[in-house]
């Protein structure tokens, strides 16, 4: 842990020189209260660093949020181990977990099932009682529930330490979650405009607490988060039906854990209470289940948070990139994708190629670095990982 200044302190021992000079810069804001923590996976984001955990007062910076509203992880414990996979052709899951979640960029349902249809009605319900329509961000808005999208998101099937099998996803609220944060970045940078308030980065545009500005934001992203939340579930309860016919019997879950990672929440820390966006960081309070997921074919954590109070009771989210996603298919080969993805069920393309593991920090120092954040209660090691292009 390294205190910058009187409000930044830094826990990541891998940090680049922009990356500690964009969280100076957000934590310079006025309305910083304690202080901004820069998690151990930080890198250059949009407006606000990726790996910040940003407590304001009074206002908030839609950018610090991010645009993947909602993002997050969820994973379920099973009954099996790894002797009940013996001689099962792990492509077939693989290829059915394929079929069943829509994968990449822009592709959605082509109807709803059952229990994606009561998720989008609760949805509908609830943008109802927020005053709003998502249908006006993005037609079809609901065909998403239940779609991975592309990047870093991913599906996997992962032994621990003691050779459990564990479900595990990493997804958001799509293209809605999208269009809702683009929105209102614009607004706060022309509400700052009309305002005549100077901001360090035009990213770093705020909307203030009490205008009407303010409460459509909230409204709309708490919706966004809600929408994440239960695309993940639904996702996961088509990854537990696979499985279950994949292995010719019911899975029964031991543990299901779903956390956001990208948000903004109602907290109190240091005897105040403020808005704190966890912009690629998890909730570590004390006793609450987290999951650190690693690189493309490294460890990922089931973690335990410790409520350590100067990281504002948070915790990495992942590794952190190194590379862009330009640098890194400048940089690394499919090749050398194979050789780290060696042992693990996998789609063999090209498109995948900037998710190599070399592309981001090293997890074992990100874990270190969060050695007072959290406590590692499960290391998960992947079998079978399933990405969109």
């Amino acid at each position: 842990m390294q205190q910058v200044n009187a409000k930044y302190i830094n826990f990541a021992s891998i940090i680049d020189k922009g990356t500690l000079e964009q969280n100076v810069k957000t934590s310079s804001m006025p309305f910083i209260w304690p202080h901004l923590a820069s998690m151990p996976d930080a890198h250059l984001g949009k407006g606000a660093a990726v790996g910040s955990v940003i407590p304001t007062v009074g206002a908030i910076i839609p950018a610090a949020v991010g645009v993947d509203i909602g993002c997050g992880m969820i994973a379920v414990r099973t009954q099996f181990s790894l002797s009940d996979l013996d001689h099962k052709d792990r492509k077939t899951l693989r290829v059915a977990i394929e079929q069943a979640i829509p994968l990449s960029a822009g592709k959605n349902n082509r109807r709803l099932t059952e229990s994606a249809a009561a998720r989008a009605k609760a949805l509908e319900a609830n943008a109802r009682n927020a005053g709003f329509n998502p249908s006006t961000y993005l037609e079809n808005w609901d065909l998403q529930l239940g779609t991975l999208g592309s990047g870093n998101h991913f599906i996997e099937v992962s032994l621990d330490q003691d050779d459990h099998v564990w479900l595990f996803l990493h997804s958001g609220s799509r293209g809605v979650g999208n269009k809702i944060a683009q929105h209102h970045i614009n607004v706060a940078q022309e509400y700052c405009r009309r305002q005549s308030i100077t901001v360090p980065d035009r990213d770093l545009a705020y909307l203030e607490e009490g205008t009407p500005e303010f409460s459509r934001y909230i409204a709309e992203l708490l919706w966004a988060q809600k929408f994440a939340l239960l695309n993940r579930e639904e996702m996961m309860d088509r990854v537990v039906r696979a499985v279950a016919q994949w292995m010719g019997q019911p899975v029964a879950e031991k543990e299901r854990i779903n956390c956001h990672h990208n948000y903004t929440t109602r907290e109190r820390h240091f005897g105040k209470e403020v808005w704190l966006s966890r912009k690629g960081a998890i909730d570590a309070s004390p006793g609450r289940p987290g999951l650190i997921p690693g690189s493309m074919g490294t460890r990922s954590y089931v973690v335990e948070g410790k409520g350590f109070a100067p990281s504002l009771n948070s915790a990495p989210h992942g590794a952190g990139r190194e590379y862009s996603r330009t640098a890194a298919r400048k940089t690394f080969s499919r090749e050398e994708l194979r050789k780290a993805m060696k042992g693990i069920e996998y789609r063999d393309t090209d498109a995948f190629i900037d998710e190599i593991p070399a592309a981001y920090k090293d997890i074992d120092v990100v874990m270190q670095d969060a050695k007072d954040l959290v406590a590692v209660r499960a290391t998960l090691r992947q079998i079978i990982n399933v990405k969109g292009d």
